[in-house]
Formats: structure tokens, C-alpha cells, sequence
């Protein structure tokens, strides 16, 4: 499974996260930072340490999951 993780500073100085499980394929670096100008700029998220007022960054993961079912 892939997430896209945005990471944005707030007033506080400290990191808010919010994640896009299964984003589409071949997104691009510019694509993101636009989203996440939108994101800062509709101010739409709130968070407790104040209004997101930068971006810090962004990273895809890519995580394998291996289940395993005892009866």
C-alpha cells in the first residue's frame, strides 16, 4: 500500500502530517507543493499548535504488508 505523507509547519513551529492513502500514480514534486499551497492558503486544517503557515515536505511510503491467519 502507498501514502503520501504532506508534512507543513504551524504557528508553533512543529510538524502536522496528514497522509493520502493509495495516491494516484506518477504524481510529481510540483503537483504536490501546488496541492499543499492550496491546502496553507484555504486554511482548512486545524491544528492545535495553530494554522499550518509553511510547507516542510513531503514523502511517499511504500509499505508491504505479509498477514499471517492461526486458527
Amino acid at each position: 500500500m502507498k501514502t503520501l505523507e504532506l508534512q507543513f509547519v504551524n504557528e508553533e513551529g512543529k510538524t502536522v502530517r496528514l497522509t493520502i492513502d493509495e495516491p494516484r500514480e506518477h504524481v510529481t514534486q510540483a503537483e504536490i507543493a501546488n496541492v499543499m499551497d492550496v491546502i496553507i492558503a484555504a486554511n482548512v486544517f486545524p491544528s492545535s499548535g495553530g494554522d499550518l503557515i509553511a510547507k516542510k515536505g513531503a514523502r511517499l511510503i511504500d509499505t508491504t504488508v505479509t498477514q499471517w491467519t492461526f486458527a
